[in-house]
């Protein structure tokens, strides 16, 4: 009966960690709706070519290297044993009973739970560099951040790496180690690729270039906001017992109040700054508070997560104002979504649990640095052997044409 018991318990927590890896995955989704809304129409198929393709490189460069660079030093329950016959190391019958239900999930799914985590780091860089960065250019980095640059620095905080064990940083579902690291790859790509033709006139002013299709950019917020239970519920890796099943219902609770608080906070501000209730700034809003607290949604109470969120959504409000007044560009703001905010979120951690302020910090530096500076140098050298930016006539015409050879709306383009 024990051993029922036992198997049981795995049956559902492997199920457990695949639905949620599968809510995760949903997210890819919503990156690609929220984007193609956020860009101009000219541009919306290279959008949408750029993260179902990103999504599967992600998957095969995680498997091929990424897996094993981030956790090559846990048990080989867990690590993708032989790559080239196609197999996952699961724990046996056997050794799920003999560890008496502390074997509480299959290392496949542990797998494909993480690779739609890389997935999401990749996806944050596709919306910062749209409208003007070369497509195959966009694919060679996504090669390099989701099998090297984004394992490396998980390894340090998730792996038993220096940044978890001896730096005492916690990060529960990835505030820095995801998105953090995918806001500092997009900030060394925007800084490269330099501003869109138009957007910053000579005179210093920031020419508003608006969206084609904010009913696909509020649709993407949504798909993003119910993935984001699968993110971070997920992360508690465990739902069959009382007390897990608990966590992970606050988990999902303080997620869904962050991501409220967030939304209202940045609507209200928007309102007060600019005399209009901004959709775009109400969106981000929700994504800041979601950001948040994902770095420990399980500690507050919910009235303290939707406060966590809230501050998100004015922060990001204020940071992407300040992007535009350094010429930064970032048509969907994700650099201030995913990347202030991330450090918000990191901070955030404080609030509840017993961890140093100077440990979060550490670890928000040496993630954003070492993401910062290897896609720089990736960067500089995918420019060199095949270019980074697009023409400027391709530019002016849209990169649908030059890039994918389809435009996304064709009834809408002249003869």
């Amino acid at each position: 009966m024990e051993n029922d018991l036992v198997q049981v318990k795995y049956a559902l927590d492997t199920f457990y960690f695949l639905m949620s890896g599968a809510l995760v995955m949903w997210m890819a989704a919503g990156f690609t709706m929220l984007e193609a809304g956020l860009v101009r129409s000219k541009n919306t198929t290279e959008i949408l070519t750029k993260n179902v393709s990103l999504y599967a490189i992600a998957c095969c460069m995680y498997m091929l290297m990424g897996y094993t660079i981030m956790y090559g030093g846990t048990s080989s329950l867990y690590l993708p044993n032989s790559w080239f016959g196609n197999s996952i190391a699961n724990a046996s019958v056997d050794e799920v009973l003999a560890s008496g239900g502390d074997t509480y999930y299959s290392g496949a799914s542990d797998f494909f739970f993480q690779v739609v985590f890389v997935a999401t780091a990749m996806s944050i860089v596709s919306g910062a560099v749209a409208e003007r960065m070369k497509l195959w250019a966009f694919l060679s980095f996504a090669v390099v951040m989701t099998g090297f640059i984004y394992p490396m620095q998980g390894v340090w905080s998730w792996g038993g790496g220096f940044l978890g064990e001896t730096v005492g940083f916690s990060d529960f579902a990835g505030s820095g180690i995801v998105h953090l690291c995918g806001a500092a790859a997009a900030l060394a790509g925007v800084l490269i690729l330099g501003p869109r033709l138009g957007k910053y006139s000579a005179d210093g002013s920031v020419n508003a270039i608006p969206g084609a299709n904010m009913p696909l950019a509020a649709l993407g917020m949504f798909v993003l906001w119910m993935g984001w239970f699968g993110f971070n519920g997920g992360s508690e890796l465990k739902v069959s017992d009382i007390g897990e099943a608990n966590a992970v219902a606050t988990i999902f609770v303080n997620t869904n109040a962050a991501a409220a608080g967030g939304l209202i906070a940045a609507l209200v501000v928007s309102q007060l700054m600019f005399g209009k209730a901004d959709l775009t700034m109400a969106l981000n809003g929700a994504l800041a508070g979601l950001v948040s607290i994902t770095a420990d949604p399980l500690t507050p109470s919910g009235g303290l997560a939707t406060m966590v969120g809230a501050i998100g959504g004015v922060i990001v409000v204020f940071s992407v104002l300040f992007m535009d007044k350094i010429k930064i560009d970032d048509p969907v703001g994700a650099i201030s979504v995913h990347g202030v905010v991330g450090i918000w979120g990191l901070i955030a951690v404080c609030l509840g649990e017993e961890v140093s302020l100077m440990a979060q910090l550490t670890g928000a530096l040496v993630i954003f640095s070492w993401t910062f500076i290897t896609s720089g140098i990736t960067f500089f050298a995918i420019d060199s052997m095949i270019g980074l930016r697009v023409s400027e006539e391709d530019e002016r015409n849209g990169v649908d044409a030059s890039e994918c050879g389809i435009v996304a709306y064709p009834e809408f383009t002249a003869k």
